[in-house]
């Protein structure tokens, strides 16, 4: 069991397949070993030492791989969004305090003009995919050091923020290995496996699920430029992949677009389809298994836990609808208000302790006290465990809505409106009242060429939800609101869109 990136990246053998980039090229472990230690080389030449963090802002794909590996192989990774806006980047290199930025020639002005501001260190990662530099020459006498230990920060990575100061969360080499044991193994991933990775590479879903539990098998990442509908169907038949990880709305417009491609759904011979970062509504698991004929696996995970805390079982094991499955190398309980555990079928609070899960935030000691408490980590997500040990979430504490005192599960009206014939997608969210304190509001994006109005929707809804459960308002939206990877964005989501106060 490897205990650093470092010692991961050994398992695929020298010949083998690691990396393949869309436009063709590829690189084999022994190559991807070679890459990783002269850019490891050319760091140390840069004055960057194992405790040292280096930021990344290089577009998704290939390089970005091979560039987070090499940076978190000698350092501590941080990698960014791309698509930040100079001021973002400012704060997040400021908030990181990296050594080393790396950026590529397509990395945008933005980001340039943010590490001059902050005074950070610019190096460019050029060349083809074997032979990539950071522009100082490895030479026989440089070296790379030991490179960082199995309790020294591997990945820094921030909270997304919705409803406070985005915390930094030191995640360690031994936390990253163990994730990607724990999710290879929940998938029985082999080195005959393919990951077809349309997962953003600053994302920890992309960097384990996508990236390093295949590398920790000696199996073969296909380093997408991230998801394209238009592209996917493609790809599947270009690349063969056995499998791929997305979020749900990146689901919701495969099925969209799989009319159109019903023979390159039902030759792609998938062994399975993950899902995870955001709850998969039921429909979209039965239209996805429906269309490729494979078994769609959904997952819980979070950048705490470094990604995935739970997963469904892959075939003979059951699968159950609705939930995400059973724990995966880690403890879990459902906890109440007093931090007891409850019984079966008893919603209360996710609770998790295990080697994935971080130790603390970076320099933020309240949010440490408040999140660990009695040797478990709170997950702010609420949910309950059945008889035989499978979690169902009910939805995140902060965004149950409280109408009147009623608490409603955001999730719950979702997949209700989903059954709707003509709904894609939803989106269920608070809006303030002045009198009940919150009320519900929904978004919905509808199929092409579905016509229904607001009034038939809600009165849908009315046979099969509570009537304090049914939205007082339904927006008809193009697209849905959602961040940077592809999770809905339901907190504050009401101020966006100018609905309410009521």
């Amino acid at each position: 069991m490897s205990d650093t990136i470092r010692e991961l990246l050994a398992f695929g053998a020298d010949d083998a397949t690691a990396l393949i980039a869309p436009e063709g090229a590829s690189l084999d472990y022994s190559g991807l070993r070679r890459v990783v230690a002269a850019l490891g080389r050319e760091m140390s030449a840069l004055g960057v030492s194992a405790s040292d963090r280096v930021a990344i802002s290089v577009p998704n794909g290939s390089i970005a791989a091979i560039t987070f590996l090499a940076s978190a192989c000698h350092a501590a990774a941080a990698p960014l969004n791309p698509k930040y806006r100079e001021s973002e980047f400012e704060f997040y290199l400021k908030d990181l305090t990296p050594k080393l930025l790396i950026v590529s020639a397509d990395s945008g002005d933005a980001v340039l003009e943010a590490a001059k501001t902050v005074g950070v260190a610019v190096a460019t990662i050029t060349g083809s995919l074997g032979e990539l530099t950071l522009g100082r020459a490895s030479t026989a006498d440089s070296a790379a050091g030991d490179g960082p230990g199995a309790n020294d920060a591997g990945l820094l990575l921030h909270t997304s923020g919705t409803t406070s100061r985005p915390k930094v969360v030191p995640i360690s080499q031994r936390n990253l290995a163990r994730s990607a044991d724990n999710i290879a193994a929940s998938l029985a991933l082999t080195s005959a496996d393919r990951s077809l990775n349309v997962m953003p590479l600053f994302h920890i879903h992309g960097l384990l699920a996508g990236l390093l539990a295949p590398l920790s098998v000696g199996a073969t990442v296909v380093a997408t430029a991230g998801f394209d509908a238009f592209a996917f169907f493609n790809q599947l038949s270009t690349f063969a992949p056995t499998y791929y990880t997305a979020v749900p709305t990146m689901h919701q417009m495969v099925i969209d677009r799989g009319q159109r491609h019903l023979e390159a759904a039902a030759a792609a011979k998938l062994r399975f389809i993950r899902s995870s970062s955001a709850s998969l509504p039921s429909s979209v698991l039965e239209q996805l298994e429906a269309l490729f004929v494979a078994p769609v696996v959904e997952a819980y995970g979070m950048t705490e836990a470094t990604h995935q805390m739970c997963a469904n079982p892959l075939p003979p094991g059951k699968r159950k609808p609705r939930s995400v499955g059973l724990p995966t190398g880690i403890e879990l309980a459902v906890l109440d208000e007093s931090g007891v555990a409850v019984a079966p079928q008893a919603t209360g609070q996710v609770a998790i302790k295990g080697a994935t899960v971080v130790a603390s935030y970076q320099d933020n000691p309240q949010a440490t006290e408040e999140a660990f408490r009695g040797g478990w980590f709170l997950t702010g997500d609420e949910g309950y465990l059945d008889d035989d040990g499978y979690l169902y979430l009910t939805g995140r504490l902060k965004e149950l809505i409280n109408r009147g005192g009623e608490k409603i599960s955001p999730l719950e009206v979702d997949e209700a409106l989903l059954r709707h014939e003509s709904v894609a997608q939803a989106v269920t969210f608070a809006v303030a009242h002045k009198k009940l304190g919150e009320d519900v509001a929904a978004g919905v994006v509808l199929h092409p060429d579905a016509q229904v109005t607001e009034r038939e929707l809600k009165d849908f809804l009315s046979l099969t939800l509570a009537a304090f459960k049914v939205p007082r308002s339904i927006v008809f939206l193009d697209e849905l609101p959602k961040g940077a990877t592809g999770k809905l964005q339901r907190i504050g989501l009401a101020e966006r869109l100018g609905i309410g106060p009521w």
